[in-house]
């Protein structure tokens, strides 16, 4: 069975066909709404860093880091793998109106937290009920269809939606630090995530296109997994001891080996490529920083942080939306040359998030800044460019 999307290689160019498709399938709204919220998030965010603007239930670091997690990038997870199910299973996935129902249900997940004087309870119940409602639709053509092996996916949302209750148990006053460990489970379980899809998606794409064979070596496969989510615990439950720090530098080695295995020179000419293979760097970076943090190095803790969010998150979403879009629309995998400048741009943020609060931590504010509007360019670009991708119907003709 094949792991990854359809892909046109064809040069031949497909016949453009007129009218909308929004909710035709999954990526459509949850792309172009994640696009539009990074945009959105960021600028609000760097307001709030002015002191221009004040926010209601929740503290401003942690809004900004659950509508990161909980907004923008699980629509980017609701896209991803609402499309990618179908593919695994040849079940349709919810499309027109109850998947257009769906989206308004993350929506207003988001809407509730702009609107003042909301009982803390009715915001919680809204914004929780999204991640099991996804976890329900994808379970079920993966069970109906006997692809268990694809069954963690719905499990990691689950446990997202625990991180998602952490938070608003901190905000309705049941616990006195459940935000913090919150939004580290949810940012711990993304990486997951983006290790499994990593794995079987980015060699995938990287031999399709040149024709290629990534190295794949079965230790290493065994190993990473391992590694990973042992590192992660480990994180959680001891931020900062030996152990943590030998897990985290362990997955951190088998991550760049694993690297190593699908690398090409050629890649870099192709920018569908290089993004994605770039975007996983940021994950075994991520997890290097984490290990020196866990060994005593309490400075690396926030870097490592914004490696797996702003570099590993940022890169890899923004790099999957854009080939995904256009694979699924039917068109050529040739994005437009701008794009490729977002694609620069998006780790010129992450590169200022990580490296210049650990290097000249007297510049943070200004980093801060700096990476913020590199952010917005780069997701704005996006938004410009694939809107009319995503709200028409595919080139050729087929649905989704």
């Amino acid at each position: 069975m094949s792991t990854s999307f359809h892909t046109i290689e064809n040069p031949a160019k497909p016949a453009t066909t007129g009218g909308w498709a929004p909710f035709a399938l999954g990526f459509r709204p949850f792309f172009l709404a994640a696009g539009i919220y990074a945009v959105v998030l960021m600028v609000l965010w760097l307001l709030v860093l002015r002191g221009q603007l004040e926010l209601g239930m929740l503290s401003p670091p942690v809004w900004h880091g659950h509508e990161m997690l909980f907004g923008f990038t699980v629509a980017v997870i609701a896209g991803f793998l609402l499309t990618a199910t179908q593919n695994w299973t040849g079940i349709r996935t919810p499309a027109g109106a109850p998947l257009a129902a769906l989206f308004l249900l993350w929506l207003a997940g988001r809407a509730v937290f702009l609107v003042p004087d909301l009982p803390t309870t009715l915001v919680a119940l809204v914004d929780l009920a999204f991640l099991p409602v996804l976890a329900l639709v994808l379970a079920l053509p993966i069970l109906k269809a006997k692809r268990l092996h694809n069954y963690p996916f719905p499990l990691m949302l689950l446990t997202l939606t625990v991180a998602n209750a952490l938070v608003h148990a901190e905000a309705l006053g049941w616990t006195a630090s459940g935000a913090t460990l919150g939004l580290h489970l949810a940012t711990y379980v993304v990486v997951a995530m983006m290790v499994v899809m990593g794995g079987r998606v980015i060699p995938s794409f990287t031999d399709n296109k040149l024709r290629t064979r990534a190295r794949h070596w079965k230790t290493v496969e065994t190993l990473v997994p391992l590694a990973t989510i042992g590192a992660l615990l480990a994180a959680l439950l001891a931020p900062a001891s030996p152990v943590t720090a030998g897990l985290a530098a362990a997955a951190a080695t088998l991550h760049v080996v694993r690297l190593a295995g699908w690398y090409t020179h050629k890649y870099w000419s192709v920018p569908l490529l290089w993004i994605l293979h770039v975007g996983y760097a940021w994950i075994a970076l991520g997890f290097a920083l984490l290990a020196l943090s866990a060994a005593g190095m309490s400075t690396a803790a926030v870097s490592a942080l914004h490696a797996f969010t702003a570099g590993g998150i940022g890169t890899l979403t923004l790099g999957m939306m854009a080939r995904v879009s256009l694979g699924h629309t039917g068109r050529l995998l040739e994005p437009a040359p701008v794009m490729t400048r977002a694609f620069v741009l998006i780790n010129l943020a992450a590169l200022l998030r990580v490296a210049l609060p650990l290097v000249f931590p007297g510049v943070y504010a200004q980093s801060m800044l700096a990476a913020g509007l590199a952010w917005v360019i780069a997701f704005a670009v996006f938004v410009v460019v694939y809107a009319a991708v995503l709200l028409r119907p595919r080139v050729d003709g087929k649905p989704g």
